[in-house]
C-alpha cells in the first residue's frame, strides 16, 4: 500500500473496511460494519443427476476403461460418460413408446448398428435391463472382428444373456425380421441410410441415429441461386450435412414417424453432434395420410431445388415394390 496502491476495500463477515493514502503517503483506515459481507445462496443452483453417476462401480464401464475399480471416473473418460449419460437420456424419453411394446411380455428387441467398443450398446442394455427391469434381446453388429470378439467375452463375464454381438456389414445384415428400437452411432457416410431403412422395414418404434461423414450429396447438389454459397468447399460440405438429415427426417415423417433432430453432445467435443429420433406414432388414418403427403411433396421439391436424392429414398423405394 505505500509504494503501488492508493486505495484497499476489505469485506469481512461482520465488517468492511477501507484504506486510503494520501498524496503525502498518510493511511488512513475506516470500518462500516453496515457494509459486512453477506453468504450467497446457492441453495437453487441444482446439482445434475446422470443416469450413471458413478456413485457406484458398473463392470462395463470398468472394462471399458471409463470407471476405476474403486469406482472413481477416469479423468480423461469424463467426457465419454457424459456422451454416455447424454445417450440413455434420449432413452428416457422413449420409455413410455418402449413400454407399450413390452408390456405382452415380449422381449425389447433392439439392434445396434455400427457397435465398435459397445459404449452405448452395454449401456443401453444396461439402463433398460438392470434399472428398468425390461427383457431384452439386443444385438451389437459391426465389421471388425476383434472388436465383436472382445464384447462378447464381457458380455458373457456379466451374465447379460440377452446381449449378443455379430461381426457383419450393416447392407448385407439380415438378421431380424422386427426390431423395437434400432440405434446407429456414427455409421459413416450411406450406411446411416441402410440402418434407417432397416428399421423403417422391421417397423421399429423408435429409431436413434448419430449420422456421420455425409458425402453423398456433397457430390450431388447443385444450385444456381447457392453458388456463391457453394464455391468454398467447407461450406457446401456442411450445408450438404445438413442437407441430408433433412431429407432423411421427411423420408421418415413419409413412413409414419414422428421426426426430431437434436443436439447429442456439445460441438466442443465433435461436429458429428446431431441425432435423429424418429418415433413410429399410430394416429387417424386421415390426419396421417394428409402429413405423409405434404412431407413427400416438400420432399420433391427440396430434392428438386438441390439437384439431389438421399441413398435412403432409393431404399425405401425398393421396399414398396
Amino acid at each position: 500500500m505505500e509504494t503501488d496502491y492508493k486505495q484497499l476495500d476489505l469485506q469481512c463477515e461482520t465488517t468492511s473496511f477501507s484504506v486510503l493514502v494520501s498524496k503525502k503517503g498518510v493511511s488512513s483506515i475506516r470500518e462500516n460494519s453496515s457494509q459486512a459481507w453477506k453468504k450467497i445462496d446457492l441453495s437453487h443452483n441444482r446439482k445434475k443427476h446422470y443416469i450413471l453417476d458413478g456413485s457406484e462401480t458398473v463392470p462395463f464401464l470398468v472394462d471399458l476403461g471409463v470407471q476405476a475399480r474403486d469406482g472413481k471416473i477416469i479423468d480423461k473418460k469424463r467426457k465419454k460418460l457424459g456422451q454416455i449419460n447424454r445417450f440413455l437420456e434420449f432413452v428416457r424419453d422413449v420409455l413410455p413408446e418402449l413400454r407399450e411394446r413390452h408390456k405382452d411380455g415380449r422381449p425389447l428387441r433392439i439392434i445396434d448398428f455400427g457397435c465398435g467398443k459397445s459404449y452405448l450398446t452395454f449401456a443401453v442394455y444396461y439402463y433398460l435391463k438392470i434399472m428398468n427391469g425390461f427383457e431384452v434381446q439386443m444385438t451389437g453388429l459391426d465389421l471388425k472382428k476383434d472388436v465383436i470378439t472382445h464384447c462378447r467375452s464381457l458380455a458373457e463375464k456379466y451374465g447379460y444373456e440377452g446381449l449378443h454381438f455379430s461381426q457383419g456389414d450393416i447392407r448385407s445384415y439380415e438378421g431380424e425380421e422386427q426390431a423395437d428400437l434400432v440405434i446407429t452411432l456414427h455409421a459413416c457416410d450411406t450406411a446411416t441410410d441402410f440402418a434407417l431403412a432397416k428399421a423403417v422395414g422391421w417397423g421399429a418404434k423408435v429409431i436413434l441415429s448419430v449420422p456421420c461423414c455425409q458425402h453423398e450429396l456433397n457430390r450431388q447438389i447443385d444450385c444456381d441461386l447457392l453458388k456463391p454459397l457453394f464455391q468454398y468447399g467447407i461450406l457446401k460440405e456442411r450445408f450438404a450435412a445438413l442437407l441430408t438429415d433433412a431429407l432423411r427426417g421427411s423420408l421418415l415423417e413419409q413412413h409414419g414417424y414422428d421426426v426430431q433432430i437434436l443436439e447429442f453432445i456439445d460441438m466442443e467435443h465433435t461436429p458429428k453432434n446431431l441425432l435423429i429420433r424418429a418415433v413410429k406414432k399410430e394416429g387417424a388414418a386421415l390426419k396421417e395420410t394428409k402429413k405423409r403427403n405434404e412431407a413427400a411433396a416438400e420432399y420433391e421439391t427440396l430434392c428438386d431445388a438441390m439437384d439431389g436424392h438421399a441413398t435412403l429414398e432409393k431404399l425405401l423405394a425398393e421396399m414398396k415394390r
